[in-house]
Parts: structure tokens; sequence; C-alpha cells
């Protein structure tokens, strides 16, 4: 049997029912296995950094276990957003889904396909704002605390869309 691993994913989407785009991501991951024993933040909107000219993101982030290494977790994750209409023709583009691994554990991994922690997560308040309301206290290795790194970045932009929360079904 693999190790069990805890996993924290940032989602966003910006095309189409973002929100059921954002819960098809999460229903997929579990229905799958790839994601268990999940929570969830609240969903914020932010305005698209980089890329092209597009429309406002819908963001959150999920944290739960896996028992996939990392890069078979990156496999796995981008199959997840081809399933519910991801297409990459665009760097930074507009997108039904995006899945980044924003921490394994408190493994630090850097290869040509992957590097966790995910590389700019520390100053992205899209990111931190949603987890820091599940762990604010997880140390990002090398930049501090998620706590921390959200109150050294700018907030502006970003703002609650929903108190509502993703539901992860129960069989």
């Amino acid at each position: 049997m693999s190790a069990v691993n805890q996993i924290a994913l940032a989602l966003g989407s910006n095309l189409g029912d973002r929100v059921a785009n954002l819960q098809g991501a999460l229903d997929a991951m579990v229905a799958s296995g790839i994601l268990r024993d999940t929570a969830t933040s609240r969903i914020y909107e932010s305005e698209p950094v980089g890329g092209p000219e597009q429309g406002p993101y819908l963001n959150a982030v999920v944290e739960g276990w896996t028992e996939l290494l990392p890069e078979e977790l990156l496999a796995a994750l981008q199959g997840v957003e081809d399933q519910l209409g991801r297409v990459r023709t665009v760097r930074w583009g507009p997108r039904t889904v995006d899945i980044d691994i924003l921490a394994y554990g408190h493994e630090v991994w850097n290869t040509e396909k992957l590097v966790i922690p995910h590389p700019r997560a520390h100053e992205r308040a899209f990111v931190l704002m949603p987890w820091s309301e599940l762990d604010s206290a997880f140390e990002i290795p090398g930049h501090g605390t998620v706590g921390a790194c959200l109150a050294s970045v700018s907030r502006d932009g970003i703002v609650l869309h929903s108190d509502a929360r993703l539901t992860v079904k129960r069989g």
C-alpha cells in the first residue's frame, strides 16, 4: 500500500458556470480516488494574473489526502482538467478549470514537470486567502506560514464570492 500524504490544491475557473466547474473538479477528484478526507475553503473572485485579456476567476483551496506520488498526482489532476474541458492553447489563458498543487506535505519537489510548493503560491492573495481559512499555520517551505505570506501581499481586487463552500458528496 502506498503512503498517504496530505496535499493542498488550488482550484480556479473563469469560463462557463465557474462554480459548477470548481464543484465538478472536486467531485471528479473524490470519485476517482485522487483525493479523500477533504476540507474546502469559501470561494473567492479575482482578476486574472498575466496572460491575455479574460474574465475574472473564481478560486478555492481544497486540502485532503492522496496515495499518489507527486508526478502521478499531477497527471491525475491534468486528467480531471481535460475531462472538464480545459484546453491548453494559450499560456495563462482562460480555462474551465485549473488545478494547481500548492503543497504535498512539507516536501520540496523540483523536476522539469513539477515544482512543489507551487512557486508563486506565497505571493498570490487569491491562493493565500482561501488557503488561510483551512490552515493559516501551514509552513510553506522557504517562505513562512500561509498566514504570514498573506499578511505581506495586497488583497486588492479579491472579493469573497460566496460564503458557501464546495461540498464533498458522500457515497
